[in-house]
C-alpha cells in the first residue's frame, strides 16, 4: 500500500474548512478566531499532520539543508567538528548532509556540484590536500550561495573562516620538545600549500628562531595525502632517519598524519622517546593509551563547528546581502605526555 500524506485540503475536508483558512490556522494568523486555530491545531495533531517539506522549502525559498564537505569522517578533528555543527544545525531547524573528498580535488568538486543540485541553503567545507583551483567554490559563492570555511581555508573567496591557531599551536609543541633537550626535530605535515600546513610550519620555524637552532628544509617533509597514505608517511620518516645528523625528535603536523606516524615508528623499530620523541596536532581519543602516552595539541573541534554553522546560517538567514566577513581563530590546547619527554 503506498504512503500518502495528510494534507491541508484532508483538514479543510474533514473540518468543513477551506484549505486557505486551515493554512492560516497552522500558521497562526491573526485572521483567524481562537476557537478555530484550536479546532484545527488539535485535529492536525490528533491525526499526526506533518507540514509538506517541499512545500515549505518552495514557499521559503530554502529547504533548511545545509552540506558539509570534509576529507574523511573518521578524522578524529572532523568527527568532532561534526558533533559539534549538528548541535547547533538541528537545534535551528537545519538537516545536514556530509560528504567525504579523500583529499580528492576531483571528488570534491563533484560533491559541489551534488550538492548544489540538491538546492542546500549553504555550505560548511574544510578543502582537500588536492584542492589548488577553487574555481568549482567561487562560482556557486558568486551566484549567492553561503559559504563558510573551517579548519582548511582559502584567501581567495572573501567569507567567514573558523580555524584553530594553528601557528601558536606548532609554536607551543615545537618549543616543548625543545625544552625537553630535543634538538634536531623533524616536521611531518600535509601539502605544501594547504593552510593548516603553511601556518603549522611557520610556528615551527618560529619555535627555532627564538631557540636559536637553525632551520632545515630537510626536515621538513610534506605528505600530500593527508597521513591517509601508510606507504607516504613511512617513507618520509625513512628520509628523515637517513640524514647524517640524527634526528631526535618529530613534530606531526595532523591528525591523520600523527597517528599513522606512530604506526610507522613502531615498524621501524624506532623506541619513543629514547630513539625520537614525538608530538602531533592529533585530537585523537585514544592519546592515553599509546605506548607511551602521546602529547599532543588538541583544537576546539567541536567549537570550530559550531562557531562556523552560526556564521553559515547568518548568512542563510540575512535579509541583507553580508558584506562583511571575519577569520576566527580558536585556541589549541597543549597536552604534554610521555611521548615527548626524555627519559632521566
Amino acid at each position: 500500500m503506498k504512503f500518502e500524506p495528510v494534507t491541508i485540503k484532508d483538514i479543510g475536508k474533514a473540518l468543513g474548512l477551506s484549505t486557505s483558512t486551515v493554512s492560516r490556522a497552522l500558521r497562526g494568523s491573526y485572521e483567524i478566531s481562537a476557537e478555530t486555530k484550536k479546532l484545527v491545531l488539535e485535529y492536525a495533531e490528533k491525526i499526526n499532520y506533518r507540514p509538506n517539506p517541499i512545500a515549505l522549502s518552495l514557499k521559503e525559498r530554502r529547504n533548511h539543508s545545509i552540506g558539509i564537505i570534509v576529507c574523511e569522517i573518521a578524522n578524529n578533528f572532523f568527527s568532532q567538528a561534526i558533533n559539534g555543527i549538528e548541535s547547533i544545525a538541528y537545534n535551528r531547524g537545519y538537516h545536514v548532509i556530509i560528504s567525504q573528498s579523500h583529499e580528492s580535488y576531483e571528488r570534491e568538486t563533484v560533491i559541489v556540484d551534488h550538492l548544489a543540485s540538491r538546492s542546500v541553503d549553504g555550505l560548511l567545507v574544510s578543502l582537500s590536500s588536492g584542492t589548488k583551483d577553487y574555481t568549482h567554490l567561487k562560482q556557486l559563492y558568486e551566484k549567492g550561495l553561503p559559504i563558510v570555511f573551517f579548519d582548511r581555508i582559502t584567501s581567495e573567496i572573501n567569507t567567514h573562516k573558523v580555524i584553530a591557531d594553528n601557528f601558536k599551536g606548532a609554536f607551543d609543541a615545537t618549543e616543548h620538545l625543545i625544552k625537553n633537550g630535543f634538538k634536531r626535530i623533524g616536521h611531518i605535515t600535509s601539502a605544501p600549500y594547504l593552510s593548516i600546513s603553511i601556518e603549522r610550519l611557520e610556528g615551527y620555524k618560529e619555535a627555532l628562531k627564538k631557540n636559536n637552532i637553525e632551520y632545515d628544509e630537510k626536515l621538513v617533509q610534506f605528505c600530500d595525502n593527508g597521513g591517509m597514505n601508510y606507504d607516504e608517511v613511512e617513507e618520509a620518516l625513512k628520509k628523515i632517519f637517513k640524514l647524517k645528523t640524527k634526528t631526535d625528535a618529530l613534530f606531526t603536523a595532523g591528525d591523520r598524519i600523527t597517528t599513522t606516524t606512530m604506526q610507522a615508528l613502531q615498524k621501524l623499530n624506532k623506541k619513543i622517546p629514547d630513539d625520537v620523541g614525538i608530538i602531533g596536532f592529533t585530537n585523537t581519543m585514544v592519546g592515553e593509551i599509546f605506548s607511551p602516552p602521546l602529547s599532543v595539541v588538541r583544537q576546539p573541534a567541536f567549537e570550530i563547528g559550531q562557531v562556523a554553522t552560526e556564521l553559515l546560517i547568518s548568512m542563510i538567514e540575512s535579509k541583507r546581502p553580508v558584506t562583511e566577513f571575519e577569520t576566527k581563530a580558536l585556541q589549541t590546547e597543549l597536552i604534554v605526555r610521555e611521548s615527548s619527554v626524555k627519559k632521566s
